[in-house]
């Protein structure tokens, strides 16, 4: 019978009978302690190598470090590939408020006074392990569903498209001022939001010609099904929500709900029209690639029906043209 292997802790703190007391109490609940070093000489580079290594559940870690700056230390791990999973609890035996707002900016994930007290120690760690662990669960989902849309994609797509939606999305969205979190939502919901598809057969997504209504109501039905994936998923709200208002048009005829205007949620409005133009200009199986020019026509054509924003779409016209995205979609076109 396999056993179960102990959660590890990297303990940093170079006060002995403090390094001493912190890992008395966490063996207490059977964790693996493994004690960093940052004697005089290391760099926060090496440090951050120690962790990279072990790989531990958790880290933590005095910010009153001899050698080290704390903080600055919680920030280079955060920010190194493997550490920006990592919670971290930072400790300190002064409660300075000013510490203790520099350290939510480092990205620590908890700050705990000295001396420590068993219970608030315990809980803390128990609680960031087991967030840690959903995280990890849900990434592992994630993963899943990207596999599940790429093979969507490859049944209907003939070739690989010269600009992604993802790549239109990270720069038009810095072009009209978005930010990062908004960019990743975007750009989350590229790779995944045809996952409803799953559900339309074949011969619907296929055919060459009209869908009569039983038809339309079933490819509609997409954006529900992939809206519902991400329903239990907190962290990825916004991303449902542009799956599920993708379709919706400026003048309240789209679907599922006839949002009209602002009504349309603002990463709805852009992701549409950066979905509608990579769709033109790439080939599918029941269709042919248009260029640059006649994509960006269609696109007008649509904000003069009413179907989407103006203000976007020229917006997403004046960025095309300032780019070289024109040129990169012609040469492989043409």
């Amino acid at each position: 019978m396999n056993q179960i292997s102990p959660l590890r802790i990297f303990l940093l703190d170079d006060h002995p009978y403090s390094r001493i007391a912190s890992a008395d109490l966490l063996r207490l609940n059977n964790y693996q302690i493994i004690e960093g070093e940052t004697t005089k000489g290391f760099s926060c580079g090496q440090v951050v190598e120690q962790v990279e290594k072990v790989d531990p559940d958790l880290v933590l870690m005095d910010v009153n470090l001899a050698h080290q700056n704390g903080i600055e230390l919680c920030q280079a791990i955060k920010h190194s590939p493997v550490g920006q999973y990592i919670p971290i609890i930072l400790t300190n035996a002064m409660d300075d408020p000013q510490c203790r707002l520099r350290s939510r900016a480092s990205g620590a994930d908890a700050y705990l006074l000295k001396p420590l007290e068993r219970v608030e120690l315990l809980n803390q760690v128990d609680l960031l392990i087991q967030k840690k662990k959903l995280a990890e669960s849900v990434a592992q989902i994630e993963q899943v569903l990207f596999r599940l849309a790429a093979v969507i994609e490859e049944r209907y797509a003939v070739g690989e498209a010269s600009i992604t939606c993802s790549q239109l999305i990270e720069g038009f969205g810095e072009f009209i001022g978005l930010e990062q979190g908004q960019i990743d939502d975007l750009v989350f919901a590229a790779r995944l939001h045809d996952l409803g598809l799953i559900q339309v057969p074949d011969e619907i997504m296929l055919k060459q010609g009209p869908l009569n209504s039983t038809e339309l109501d079933c490819v509609r039905d997409h954006v529900h099904v992939a809206a519902t994936i991400f329903e239990p998923l907190a962290g990825r709200r916004a991303v449902g929500e542009i799956m599920r208002y993708h379709h919706e048009r400026w003048d309240g005829s789209g679907y599922p709900d006839a949002l009209r205007g602002k009504e349309i949620p603002l990463l709805a409005q852009v992701f549409q029209i950066i979905d509608i133009f990579t769709a033109l200009t790439s080939n599918r199986r029941y269709k042919e690639a248009v260029n640059t020019a006649q994509a960006l026509e269609i696109l007008q054509g649509e904000a003069r029906r009413g179907w989407r924003n103006p203000e976007m779409v020229e917006k997403f016209v004046n960025f095309i043209n300032k780019n070289s995205i024109e040129e990169s979609l012609a040469q492989k076109l043409n």
